[in-house]
């Protein structure tokens, strides 16, 4: 997975890098996001595949061709407050197409437009400098805008975005759902190996 999406932006994350390591001899002194990025999981094969193929190849969950337990899945009929997120300069989720949810679904929505990438535009902590983005809501049944309208009407603020993200979960907390049961014989799930899985250690 982490393979197919540095090829979507493969003059910055493969081709300089080869350079920069194998032909100049540089080595790389990774930050902590770089080291955190680079410790990648491996995947179950049906997820892997199933994600690059129906996900971003054929695109079947805008569609409404995404199935779940034999049913599509249609993000109009979702009737849950919506929080979504874009980022700037993602390459893998480029943040127009993640915008689109405002056409899927004409319930509540609330969209932030991070500033950085894929990763670092999610993941920076509240207090990270250099770190800015854009939030504004759209009340159910709210008039569209243009993406680039959007971007001139969204207020901007300093910072991340995890403070409002934080707020937002705590004004839709929602019904609290008990946990599955523990994995033990006769209840439960039975355990099919320990953790974190066989498929981790696969090479």
């Amino acid at each position: 997975m982490a393979g197919a999406f540095q090829m979507l932006r493969s003059n910055d994350l493969v081709w300089s890098r080869v350079i920069k390591t194998y032909l100049m001899g540089e080595r790389e002194h990774p930050n902590d996001l770089m080291a955190w990025n680079a410790d990648a999981t491996r995947m179950p094969y049906r997820m892997h595949s199933e994600y690059l193929r129906d996900m971003f190849l054929h695109n079947d969950l805008a569609e409404g061709r995404y199935r779940v337990e034999g049913r599509p899945v249609a993000i109009s009929t979702i009737r849950e407050p919506i929080f979504a997120v874009g980022t700037e300069t993602d390459h893998v989720a480029p943040w127009h197409s993640v915008y689109k949810i405002h056409l899927l679904n004409d319930g509540d929505i609330t969209f932030v437009l991070t500033s950085g990438g894929h990763n670092a535009g999610i993941v920076s902590e509240p207090g990270h400098p250099r770190r800015h983005y854009r939030i504004e809501h759209r009340p159910a049944q709210g008039a569209f805008l243009a993406p680039e309208e959007w971007m001139e009407a969204a207020s901007e603020r300093e910072g991340s975005c995890w403070v409002d993200r934080v707020a937002w979960l705590n004004g839709h907390p929602g019904t609290p759902v008990a946990p599955p049961p523990l994995s033990s014989p006769g209840k439960g799930y039975p355990v099919l190996a320990a953790a974190p899985g066989p498929y981790v250690h696969e090479t």
